[in-house]
């Protein structure tokens, strides 16, 4: 069998072999270190002693529990918006589509105090309008209903993304047929629409419940205060508590998220499984239904519940950043900068925080660009099964739970790095190199869209003239790649500088990032400095998105999850 690349397809001898260790560093090493130390606990007979524990599968309980009723909720809401805005004649579409993708960008944790600050006794918001229970009410969040909400607030876009794609590819031609052939929209949409897009949904309800199965932010939130874990939570409290068994207990506990993860998956393919999706006809642009008379009253059901879960959420989370202390009435007298003097000028931590943030979240996305570039360069020009298995690796990190990944990462760096006899355990390296095997995929994804869009003629050309590798890449490949890679560093720098669940495991004194300090500061019932540190984040996630969006038109199809 051929090498992936030798000299007669013009490839470095190099290129293949590089790609392939750091591949196997980031994201085949730590799976297999997690894997080795489960199985050292089995063989020592600490299995028998977790599985035992009747607080374990509580947990599990609350994780299954919470992740479908989430994902059934996701359903819904996704799948609505989802058929409205591709097939219905919409007005405003676009704003829609971008207004609805921001609960999936907002961090987890955020969009759980921006409910908590909408809700309960002591919501300012509620406070203002007179609408507050009485004191002492119970918080309705604190539940495993409150979770389940919110993870179907927060995953309802993926639902959307997967749904969409499929209705997109519908042949219009079909669809058109069945119209005028005198079938009414309502049987079009059953008959024909629906059964054809199954694949999609299911998809978009596959990822909703595997995310839930991972989400760490919205159950901390939620559920810690009312004594509610699910595995990722209890990870953390075991972690909190450590002991001569902690490592051992958090790798199979890191194995079950793991394999409730993959049945989830398993659970899709087998309901896909003997039935035949496939076809014919022209896609790409989905058949629109007017609607008539009822487009007013369908439009003001979709801004309704954007208000509903994105708007009264943000303007809560912006009250209760205004007051001086949770609970009070925001009024003119009573409104106060001083939340943001607070994290901004005086509180070292959130000051800590922000630079250490925006510093992993640039160095990961600069350096997955560099990477990214290489690895979409050797995957797209290289030929033979190494080039599937090295794109099979990369997809490991990505489609574990982050804190899987960060347990992970505590058993490879735990212990000095052979030869070396240093330690990046407690600093803040492990977070990047973390963040490095977690968003490796999110960075390659819109520059190998793009790698795939070039012609290799351009190429072949400028090595024929004498250009060696280098020249081709800096003088032809780069420029031409050059809106893709910028979405991609955009994309992951937005991810990382936000994150919770990586880091939550990671970080030590001195190594915090923005969303463990969001966390930590309402943990410790400053709900006040958490709202406005959360109400920056929010901002610049949304300058952030404004910017993908504008870049929009230069970008390969896909890269912005948004756009058609």
């Amino acid at each position: 069998m051929p090498l992936p690349f030798t000299k007669a397809n013009s490839q470095p001898r190099w290129l293949f072999p590089f790609v392939a260790t750091v591949v196997f560093a980031f994201c085949v090493v730590p799976v297999l270190r997690l894997f080795q130390a489960g199985l050292t606990a089995i063989w020592r007979g600490s299995a028998w002693t977790l599985l035992t524990d009747a607080n374990v599968w509580t947990a599990a309980l609350n994780t299954l529990s919470t992740s479908f009723f989430g994902m059934v909720i996701s359903v819904v809401i996704g799948g609505v918006f989802a058929l409205a805005l591709t097939l219905a004649d919409i007005r405003g579409k676009g704003l829609l589509s971008f207004l609805f993708m921001l609960p999936t960008m907002i961090p987890p944790q955020v969009t759980a105090l921006a409910w908590v600050g909408m809700t309960g006794p002591s919501s300012p918001l509620l406070k203002t309008v007179g609408l507050a229970p009485p004191l002492g009410s119970p918080q309705p969040l604190y539940s495993i209903a409150g979770i389940a909400l919110l993870l179907g607030v927060q995953h309802a876009p993926l639902v959307f993304l997967a749904l969409r794609a499929g209705l997109l590819a519908l042949p219009r031609d079909g669809i058109e047929a069945a119209k005028l052939s005198g079938a009414s929209p309502r049987r079009v949409l059953f008959d024909i629409i629906l059964p054809l897009s199954l694949p999609g949904l299911i998809a978009g309800a596959a990822i909703a419940f595997v995310s839930g199965v991972g989400n760490f932010g919205i159950p901390a939130i939620l559920g810690i205060p009312a004594s509610i874990y699910t595995l990722p939570t209890l990870i953390y409290s075991r972690f909190a508590s450590f002991s001569g068994s902690t490592f051992g207990d958090i790798a199979m506990l890191s194995g079950m998220i793991a394999v409730i993860a993959v049945a989830g998956i398993a659970v899709q393919e087998q309901a896909l499984k003997g039935r035949d999706y496939r076809v014919i006809g022209l896609s790409g642009s989905a058949a629109t239904f007017r609607l008539g008379f009822i487009r007013p009253i369908v439009e003001a059901l979709l801004w309704l519940v954007l208000v509903a879960i994105l708007v009264l959420p943000l303007l809560a989370l912006i009250a209760g950043s205004l007051v001086p202390a949770y609970g009070v009435v925001l009024s003119f007298k009573s409104i106060s900068f001083h939340a943001y003097e607070e994290i901004l000028f005086r509180q070292s931590v959130t000051r800590t925080a922000f630079s250490n943030s925006l510093f992993l979240a640039s160095v990961t996305s600069l350096g997955l660009l560099v990477i990214s570039v290489l690895t979409a360069y050797a995957l797209t020009r290289g030929r033979g099964r190494f080039t599937t298995i090295v794109s099979a690796m990369i997809e490991i990190p990505y489609a574990l739970p982050g804190i899987v990944i960060s347990v992970a990462f505590i058993l490879v760096f735990a212990a000095p790095i052979p030869l070396l006899g240093v330690t990046i355990y407690g600093t803040i390296w492990i977070i990047l190199a973390a963040y490095v095997s977690s968003f490796f995929a999110v960075g390659l994804k819109p520059v190998i869209s793009a790698f795939r869009q070039l012609d290799p003629a351009l190429e072949e050309a400028a090595r024929l003239s004498g250009a060696g590798f280098y020249r081709r890449l800096v003088d032809i490949i780069v420029p031409l790649i050059a809106p893709a890679a910028g979405a991609s560093v955009i994309l992951v720098f937005l991810i990382a500088c936000n994150e919770l669940t990586v880091s939550a495991l990671l970080w030590s004194a001195g190594t915090q990032t923005l969303g463990v300090a969001i966390y930590n500061l309402d943990d410790s019932g400053s709900y006040d400095l958490a709202a406005a540190l959360s109400v920056l984040v929010v901002g610049m996630v949304t300058v952030l998105m404004l910017l993908l969006e504008l870049m929009a038109a230069t970008l390969p199809k896909g890269v912005v999850p948004w756009r058609n």
